[in-house]
């Protein structure tokens, strides 16, 4: 049954905004990278930190407290390879609060981060994939040690900012070293080095 808030998701999603989908769906071949960085935000109310945005708890949040852009930082002891991240916002429970502009940066460290997406957010609810490949299909996914995701913008004109959690995705590695293939099952793998 199609409703006219249906028609106006397809139409958000056709025009590249974002509206958020209720569970999270991500390919057998990645790998959550977010347990292997160090987290930090631009400002936070008590109770309200960067513990919230990995507590796997959808009822807590992230709440910023200061000036925009409200930014969450992820640093990585060395360089990864980082291919999706994925929000979890919930217009109808945070409203004002509800980020509509969203900026993806990435770099080596604070000096030369660079802007490497922009996403608009249309009242989302749920999760949101954010892909971080680039135009060319053999850039499937970015070289870091850092990733910087900066809030530019509310819902309404908000101030403050929630985002409830997030989840950042790398390519699984393969599990045979110097391998050119990529063998998917434990029979193919058994069999694929000579003694």
């Amino acid at each position: 049954m199609a409703t006219e808030s249906d028609g106006e998701e397809e139409t958000a999603t056709a025009a590249g905004k974002l509206t958020g989908s209720p569970q999270l769906s991500v390919d057998d071949d990645l790998r959550e990278m977010a347990k292997k960085a160090a987290w930090s935000v631009s400002s936070c109310k008590p109770g309200n930190g960067v513990l919230s945005l990995r507590d796997e708890n959808l009822d807590t949040y992230w709440q910023s407290d200061g000036a925009q852009p409200h930014l969450v930082n992820i640093q990585f002891q060395k360089k990864v390879k980082l291919q999706l991240v994925v929000l979890y916002v919930d217009f109808k429970l945070d409203e004002s609060y509800t980020p509509s502009k969203i900026s993806i940066r990435a770099g080596d460290g604070f000096h030369n981060l660079k802007e490497i997406k922009t996403v608009e957010l249309v009242k989302p609810v749920g999760w949101v994939h954010i892909s971080l490949s680039g135009n060319d299909p053999r850039e499937t996914f970015i070289h870091t040690f850092m990733l910087q995701i900066a809030v530019l913008s509310n819902h309404l004109n908000g101030r403050d900012t929630h985002i409830r959690q997030i989840k950042i995705y790398g390519p699984r590695p393969n599990p045979v070293p110097l391998q050119p293939f990529h063998f998917t099952s434990k029979e193919f793998i058994t069999y694929s080095i000579l003694r």
